[in-house]
């Protein structure tokens, strides 16, 4: 769809937000900020369902960027070992194990700078063995070029993660072996290919809140909005630079899901890392402020996640149901989006 089709059949979708204006809406009172968000979210979605994905690491370590979160760079010690591509058939297996467990979407990710086109070969064949068990395909590889956005494609492709992480501004201090353009230049290339962006970023990085604005109003503007948002609370890891970084504020987290939720209201809004550390309070507000897509399974590449039973138990609570596989926004908004009770 082009950018003007879409605006033409979703007429609150905006590719031009200034920063006052989302500075504007992280100002508001929080209860109308989540009323506003829920109403927004109401238009493209059930409340009541989430999207489930599991995560796994491909390849693990060893990463030559500087990422300053991350356990995986190979320039900090944080006792991560590194380890080759696993094989393909070991990623299928963990795959069938995901989707005994209600996942609908399969992410894998490899910690890499960029691929290198043999290793695009067996990242395809995993990509087609996933899409046969009927699940959607997400992998996250570092920076593509168009050719290798076109072959993920072809073999099938969803999702493609590649996150911005912050904004412009703030970004240079928190990563300088690749540029934010850099990153900007491959989502491109992903959307150019025909496959859903997904593209989100990190809070609690030591980033001021209108850090957190520039981050989603580089998301919003982008020619077409991601169609999946992960926000992501830094899980703090020994040995990185960013390990001993101040904790945020938990409403400040939720802040910012109601904010992108609004800015994008018809994209999938994760609450993604660090739920491991968030009460289940936490993680229902961030469900009211319009999240409604989560990791499930105990780990995320390297970091721990909620059990399934905590997942399940807690979703029971809200009365919450599993998102089946291929659920999109609809292309037109409807006036209401009734919730899944109401025709029962």
């Amino acid at each position: 769809m082009s950018t003007q089709q879409q605006s033409d059949l979703r007429p609150d979708l905006r590719n031009d937000w200034t920063r006052d204006e989302v500075n504007d809406l992280f100002a508001m009172p929080f209860n109308d900020l989540l009323f506003a968000a829920q109403t927004a979210h109401r238009r493209y979605f059930d409340p009541n369902e989430v999207q489930q994905s599991e995560l796994l690491s491909i390849k693990t370590g060893g990463c030559p960027e500087d990422c300053g979160y991350c356990s995986q760079s190979a320039k900090f010690e944080t006792g991560l070992k590194a380890s080759k591509l696993m094989e393909v058939e070991k990623v299928l297996t963990e795959a069938r194990k995901a989707k005994e467990r209600g996942a609908t979407r399969y992410c894998m990710g490899a910690a890499w700078r960029s691929p290198k086109d043999r290793d695009l070969d067996a990242v395809c064949a995993m990509v087609e063995g996933v899409k046969d068990m009927g699940m959607e395909a997400c992998v996250t590889l570092g920076m593509l070029d168009a050719m290798q956005a076109k072959r993920l494609r072809d073999a099938g492709l969803d999702y493609y993660n590649h996150n911005i992480d912050t904004g412009r501004e703030y970004y240079k201090d928190i990563i300088t072996t690749r540029t934010f353009d850099d990153r900007i230049d491959t989502l491109a290339h992903v959307r150019d290919a025909g496959i859903h962006v997904c593209s989100g970023g990190i809070i609690g990085m030591g980033e001021e809140k209108k850090d957190r604005a520039d981050m989603l109003m580089e998301l919003a503007n982008l020619p077409e909005h991601p169609e999946s948002v992960p926000i992501n609370s830094l899980m703090k890891v020994g040995g990185t630079p960013l390990g001993e970084v101040e904790d945020l504020d938990p409403l400040d987290f939720v802040r910012t899901i109601a904010v992108a939720k609004i800015m994008m209201p018809a994209s999938m809004v994760r609450l993604s890392a660090g739920r491991e550390h968030m009460s289940d309070e936490l993680q229902a507000l961030c469900f009211l402020a319009g999240a409604n897509s989560i990791f499930i399974g105990d780990k995320l590449l390297t970091t721990d996640n909620p059990g399934e039973d905590h997942d399940k138990a807690l979703l029971a609570r809200l009365g919450m149901k599993p998102m089946a596989a291929h659920t999109a926004a609809p292309e037109v908004k409807p006036e209401h989006i009734v919730p899944s009770h109401a025709a029962e």
